[in-house]
């Protein structure tokens, strides 16, 4: 039985891309019935879209999303650095699926504002092409650390990440994320916000910020990378998903997507086109 959730948000997953977990994803949004879910940037990578590597998985993500969108679910697509070609058709309304550049809206009385969070990355704003050498580079860590993570697991040996090796080492990294947190939050305090929810950082949080003028809970989905993070709302709280801590069946997507159609030639076209 699928499990109800009045609202799912997820980040980061970077379709389209040796990086992404797209089955893993796949088996998540397969084991929920969500009332709204919030798509909150670099659901594609257009950045680093390769016409030659789009799998069946990373497929079967999308049309699971239209699949929920056609059964009533409330989607949301905020774009992100990775996606910003969408940037230039938001705000746009298709069914129950809107694309938009942030949103917000009352949960039980209390305000939320969320976005990507791209606007407070000066190397994206400024200096583009290093963020996309950044993201190429990214790329191939993550799949030699799967390789890696391969052989760790064969010989019975815990799982490795270099990334968060490195980002842990990086007194720079630590204090980029420690800033973007600071000022997200205050930002959302000085507008009135309960909740801030962010994507972009690849860093799953949940804390309470506090400064003068007040406070507000600071919430990071975190990505579909490494982390493999979701944030879900019940009931007016929040908690954080985390797909290992799960044991989820590996449920046939052809169980409740059949009457979806999606041509994968024509989904390709549109990615390459938007990636020109």
């Amino acid at each position: 039985m699928k499990r109800k959730v009045e609202l799912v948000v997820i980040s980061d997953v970077h379709l389209g891309t040796y990086g992404a977990h797209a089955k893993e994803l796949l088996y998540y949004l397969q084991s929920i019935k969500p009332g709204t879910l919030i798509l909150n940037g670099d659901i594609i990578d257009i950045w680093q879209f390769r016409k030659r590597y789009f799998p069946k998985p990373h497929l079967q993500v999308i049309k699971k999303i239209l699949s929920l969108a056609a059964k009533g679910t409330r989607v949301y697509y905020i774009t992100g650095n990775h996606d910003e070609k969408l940037r230039k058709f938001s705000p746009m309304k298709l069914g129950n699926i809107s694309v938009i550049d942030k949103l917000t809206l009352n949960l039980d009385g209390r305000r939320a504002w969320i976005f990507h969070g791209d606007v407070f990355d000066a190397s994206i704003q400024h200096t583009k092409w290093i963020a996309k050498l950044g993201g190429w580079g990214y790329d191939f860590l993550i799949l030699l650390n799967r390789f890696i993570n391969w052989w760790l697991v064969k010989m019975g040996r815990p799982k490795y990440s270099l990334s968060k090796k490195i980002k842990n080492s990086v007194k720079k990294a630590v204090s980029f994320i420690t800033d973007f947190e600071e000022t997200a939050a205050q930002l959302a305090i000085e507008n009135s916000f309960d909740y801030v929810l962010c994507g972009h950082i690849h860093q799953p949080q949940m804390r309470t910020v506090e400064h003068k003028g007040g406070r507000t809970l600071y919430l990071n989905s975190g990505d579909w990378i490494e982390n493999l993070t979701a944030l879900e709302y019940n009931q007016g709280q929040w908690t954080m998903m985390e797909y290992e801590a799960q044991d989820l069946p590996e449920i046939a997507p052809a169980e409740d997507m059949a009457n979806i159609e999606v041509d994968p030639k024509a989904v390709l076209a549109s990615i390459t086109a938007f990636a020109k």
